[in-house]
């Protein structure tokens, strides 16, 4: 198996993309420790992974808590000896606000959620990655990130595109010690993120497919292919990269 004895750290992996990234690295050899808020479903998760075959274990830290994301990757680390490979899947939308009514508090927990935490598990996991076999760094930004989000989305999309620059920086400062990283940008993809509007507007949700290229939404296997391609073997040349898995949303149509 292609990641045989690789340790995979996932944030944000109790559900949807997350845990299908989860999946396929725990499919293709890797031990994989899954981050998540709510214990019932983390833990729900990790039994599901391992009924599967999948070596797993549930970590369950907030991400935008600098103190226990150095707490749980330091622990992590130390456990296994390395990390291989940290994905940075965690973040989400945080709600919906247009700037004249925008709080500082919300600015500031939408770039917590989606930006620090990145930057809180990279720090943390890096002395770990040293020790790594082809370690990498793999941020999951979002087409917001290019487009700026829809009404009141714009501090999503603000924050993701400052996790496709940090990406870029990542990757120089971390070049010398071979480590990669790279990103992925999901277009709309058919997860929980976007339930409400599913559940309240069911035709709306089904036609956003008729401005995708590909003619249909993307599913959490479609952005956990590229992932466990980023980590692998494969793509060890490949750093510095943000890789758009939109069938063709990004361009319109």
């Amino acid at each position: 198996m292609k990641l045989k004895n690789k340790i995979a750290i996932i944030t944000g992996a109790s559900r949807g993309i997350g845990l299908e990234v989860a999946r396929q690295l725990g499919k293709q050899g890797a031990t994989v420790i899954i981050n998540g808020i709510d214990d019932e479903q983390g833990v729900q998760s990790a039994k599901e992974l391992s009924a599967e075959g999948i070596d797993v274990e549930f970590r369950a830290f907030d991400v935008t808590d600098e103190f226990k994301v150095s707490e749980h990757i330091k622990a992590i680390g130390e456990k296994h000896g390395k990390i291989d490979i940290l994905v940075n899947n965690a973040g989400g939308l945080g709600g919906r606000s247009r700037f004249e009514e925008m709080t500082t508090a919300f600015y500031r927990s939408v770039l917590a959620l989606n930006l620090d935490s990145v930057f809180f598990a990279s720090r943390a996991a890096i002395p770990y990655l040293k020790k790594g076999s082809l370690p990498t760094i793999i941020n999951v930004t979002s087409n917001a990130a290019w487009n700026a989000g829809g009404p009141g989305a714009g501090m999503y999309g603000t924050s993701k595109a400052g996790v496709h620059t940090i990406t870029r920086a990542l990757a120089k400062d971390l070049a010398e010690y071979g480590i990669r990283v790279n990103a992925v940008s999901p277009g709309t993809i058919d997860t929980d993120f976007h339930q409400q509007i599913k559940s309240t507007k069911p035709e709306v949700f089904k036609s956003w497919a008729n401005n995708i290229m590909l003619g249909r939404l993307g599913q959490p296997t479609d952005v956990a292919g590229v992932v466990a391609f980023l980590a692998s073997e494969d793509a060890a040349f490949i750093t510095a990269e943000t890789i758009q898995i939109g069938g063709g949303q990004a361009l319109g149509i």
